[in-house]
């Protein structure tokens, strides 16, 4: 009986040889690192590595989601205990802002030196919005910036293993005491400077949230680069503020009308405007420097 098997003529069985795998189409990067002579890594890897680093914290994500949280409730009972005391339609003013004023004024706070008209508009002894008047004081930067710099915060501390909601919630009520104490000091320097102009507790409460922006700066700065990066930012942006507050005080708010009077006035007013602007590094310090390690 013939057997048929899986055999040839000469009985000899023929077995498929295995096919080498096919190179991969792309390099592994998924270490940050690209492919580069002698090992070295890619122009740019180190950022790269620290954005995904802060991006891919679980805790960050937790402590972000847990301070914009706090900032919705905050601001939604700022708004309810606002219309008790202030006329709504005051306050719109100073949110009449638009995508192009809110970019301007950006740049304008981190590089205010080539700015030249430093005067605020009027329209029949009526102040122009801030979306028609680069130089009008507006309260929608320095809200947003505030709930900007609590939610890099959260971030910060929960990459630093130190995120809780009380130490959370220490840091975005101690940046708004702060503020509010500057608010009262700089309305109490006025009354006593006997400063005559149209600046009120808006104005102030506008000039002096614009430090959340060069906060918000030196805080991501020192998250990517470290501490260097983070004074070297700190260096920049309390410079460029300083000078915008002073340029401001005296131009915009004060008006070059009270400048004048008496040599005494005239020196307490110089004092309360540099005293403003000289305050302003040491509080960007004094809520940043313990979320950069």
């Amino acid at each position: 009986m013939a057997y048929h098997s899986g055999y040839g003529a000469h009985g000899s069985k023929h077995r498929a040889r295995a096919a080498p795998d096919p190179p991969p189409l792309f390099d592994d990067t998924s270490g940050g690192y690209s492919s580069q002579p002698g090992g070295y890594p890619a122009p740019g890897a180190d950022v790269a590595f620290n954005v995904n680093h802060l991006l891919g914290d679980p805790m960050a994500n937790i402590a972000m989601a847990y301070g914009s949280s706090i900032a919705s409730h905050g601001k939604d009972t700022f708004n309810k205990e606002l219309h008790r005391f202030v006329s709504v339609n005051k306050l719109k003013y100073f949110f009449a802002v638009d995508t192009a004023y809110v970019a301007k004024k950006l740049g304008l706070l981190v590089f205010p030196y080539t700015h030249q008209n430093w005067e605020v508009q009027y329209n029949r002894d009526v102040p122009l919005p801030p979306r028609q008047d680069l130089n009008a004081p507006d309260l929608y930067i320095p809200t947003m910036a505030f709930i900007t710099y609590v939610l890099l915060a959260g971030m910060a501390l929960g990459i630093q293993k130190r995120f809780s909601p009380e130490v959370l919630g220490l840091c975005a009520s101690t940046a708004l005491v702060w503020v509010v104490m500057e608010v009262l000091a700089l309305l109490l320097g006025v009354y006593l400077a006997t400063v005559r102009s149209d600046l009120n507790t808006f104005h102030l409460l506008a000039y002096s949230g614009y430090k959340y922006v060069g906060m918000i700066l030196s805080v991501l700065s020192g998250l990517l680069f470290g501490s260097d990066g983070y004074y070297v930012a700190l260096a920049w942006t309390s410079s460029a503020l300083m000078y915008f507050i002073v340029r401001s005080l005296r131009t915009a708010a004060l008006g070059p009308d009270s400048m004048g009077g008496p040599a005494p006035r005239q020196r307490l007013q110089l004092y309360l405007t540099l005293g403003a602007a000289a305050f302003q590094p040491l509080i960007i310090y004094w809520l940043t420097f313990h979320l950069v390690r």
